[in-house]
C-alpha cells in the first residue's frame, strides 16, 4: 500500500486534520508545529488529541510527520536565534509526546558565513542538547537546496551532523526530491546511483522519510521552488520510479507541493493509480 499525505494546516486541531486526510485518501499527514513564519504556537488540547488518537488507530494511519517552523535557525551566526532554535525546538519535542512515536523534521540551517563546518558543528550540539533518551519522536534532517549557505545540501553534511549526536537511534533523515534534485543530485536520470550512494554515506535505514515534490528549476540549480506532481523538471517518469522503487517504496510520501486541499486529492489519486503493489 502506497503511505501517502499531505501538508494540511493544524489550526482547527489535530483530529481535523486526520479527518481531512482521510476524505482525499491520505494515511498520514504533515503539518506545522507553529507558525511557520514566526514562533506561535497553539495550545495542545487533549481532548482533541483523544480523538485524534482514536481516529488514526481506526483508520490504520502510518506515523505523521510534523515540521519545525522556517524560521528556526539552529545554526544561526547570531547567539540569540540560536537560543530561541533551542527553545523551539525543546518545546515541540515536549507537544510531540501528547502523539508519540511520530516523526519531527527540521531544515538544517544557514550558517551565515560562518562556513559549513562551524554550522554543523552548532547543530549537532544543539540536537545534542535538545534529545533525550526518553522522547518517542524521531527527528529528521531534511535534505536542502543548497541555495545560500544552507547545510544539508550535500549527503556527507548530513553525516557529519548526524555522527556527533548522541542518542542515534533518535535521528533520521527526509528527502526531499525536489530539494536533492536541485541541489545536484539526479534522480531523474541516475536514481539508482543516487540510492546507491546515500546507502553509502548515510546509510538507507536512516531514511524515514520522503517529501515529494516537482521542481520548477532545472537540475543543479540550488533553489528551492516546488512544482505540482509532473509539471516540473522531474516529470511524472521519474516521480512513478521513486515510489515504485523497491528501496523506497515501504517509505511514507509527503506532498508538499503548491496545492489547495483538492489539488492534493487529485495528486494522491494520481499516486496510487501509478503505485505497483
Amino acid at each position: 500500500m502506497l503511505n501517502i499525505g499531505c501538508h494540511l494546516s493544524a489550526s482547527d486541531g489535530y483530529s481535523a486534520m486526520a479527518k481531512q486526510a482521510i476524505e482525499i485518501g491520505a494515511n498520514t499527514f504533515q503539518f506545522f508545529t507553529r507558525n511557520p513564519r514566526g514562533f506561535k504556537a497553539k495550545e495542545i488540547d487533549e481532548t482533541d488529541i483523544a480523538k485524534f488518537l482514536q481516529i488514526v488507530k481506526e483508520n490504520n494511519f502510518v506515523k505523521i510527520l510534523a515540521h519545525a517552523p522556517y524560521t528556526l535557525n539552529p545554526c544561526s551566526a547570531d547567539k540569540r536565534v540560536r537560543d530561541l532554535a533551542k527553545e523551539i525546538f525543546i518545546d515541540d519535542l515536549k507537544r510531540m509526546e501528547y502523539t508519540p512515536n511520530n516523526m519531527y523534521n527540521f531544515h538544517p540551517g544557514s550558517h551565515v558565513g560562518q562556513g559549513v563546518q562551524a554550522g554543523i558543528d552548532i547543530i549537532s550540539d544543539t540536537l545534542n542538547d535538545v534529545i533525550t533518551k526518553e522522547q518517542t519522536t524521531i527527528i529528521l534532517l531534511e535534505t536542502m537546496s543548497g541555495k545560500g549557505s544552507e547545510i544539508g545540501s550535500k549527503f556527507e553534511e548530513l553525516k557529519q551532523i548526524m555522527d556527533k549526536v548522541k542518542f542515534k537511534n533518535k535521528i533520521g533523515v527526509c528527502l526531499d526530491t525536489c530539494h536533492v534534485y536541485d541541489g545536484g543530485y539526479d534522480i531523474v536520470n541516475n536514481l539508482d546511483g543516487v540510492i546507491e550512494q546515500f546507502d553509502t554515506i548515510i546509510g538507507l535505514d536512516k531514511l524515514k522519510a520522503i517529501h515529494l515534490n516537482d521542481s520548477k528549476n532545472q537540475f543543479s540549480s540550488h533553489k528551492d521552488r516546488h512544482e505540482k506532481i509532473g509539471e516540473g523538471y522531474l516529470g511524472i517518469q521519474a516521480i512513478e520510479k521513486i515510489i515504485n522503487h523497491s528501496k523506497l517504496k515501504h517509505l511514507s510520501f509527503f506532498l508538499e507541493t503548491p496545492n489547495e486541499i483538492d489539488g492534493y486529492a487529485k495528486e494522491i489519486e494520481l499516486l496510487k493509480n501509478i503505485y505497483k503493489d
